[in-house]
């Protein structure tokens, strides 16, 4: 884990022309996307009981720069889409260069969240919950090669900004 000059340094932020045609898709199919992929990914977490603490919890994703939210919840074993009108009770706020450090373990997310780089919001007990399963998770071999290609992409934005 690299924790040298992004902790210091200011994120860089999607430019406008990228986010504007994610702005155009509904809200409700860019979580819904999220939801499937997370479901893939954490298949086993999933089955094993290591999300339960989000079970009936709302957990909001805002990518500040993408201007995008994502409402999760668990229900029945699986993440699925919260809906729009219920609180959250955590919040987790931002850029998706920030997102990418966390998700490529570039940073961990002490670092992110102390140097205010990811805003947290809501339930503390919650928020550590997240963040222990998050330094705890270990992304099975097939995910490697989406690792891979989330690393090269992040050194390509780290290098340009």
């Amino acid at each position: 884990m690299n924790t040298n000059s992004h902790a210091l340094s200011k994120s860089p932020i999607l430019p406008r022309p990228l986010a504007l045609p994610l702005r155009v898709v509904p809200s409700i199919a860019h979580s819904s996307a999220l939801v499937t992929v997370l479901n893939k990914v954490f298949a086993s977490a999933l089955r094993d009981g290591e999300l339960d603490f989000l079970e009936g919890q709302v957990m909001l994703v805002r990518v500040s720069d993408a201007n995008l939210e994502f409402r999760l919840t668990l229900s029945g074993n699986k993440l699925r889409v919260a809906n729009k009108r219920r609180p959250h009770d955590l919040s987790i706020e931002g850029t998706v260069f920030d997102f990418m450090l966390l998700a490529t373990r570039r940073e961990d997310a002490d670092t992110l969240f102390f140097n205010r780089r990811l805003k947290l919001g809501g339930s503390t007990e919650l928020g550590l919950y997240v963040k222990n399963f998050l330094d705890a998770l270990e992304i099975e071999e097939r995910w490697e090669p989406l690792l891979k290609v989330l690393n090269r992409t992040t050194s390509v934005v780290e290098r340009f900004a």
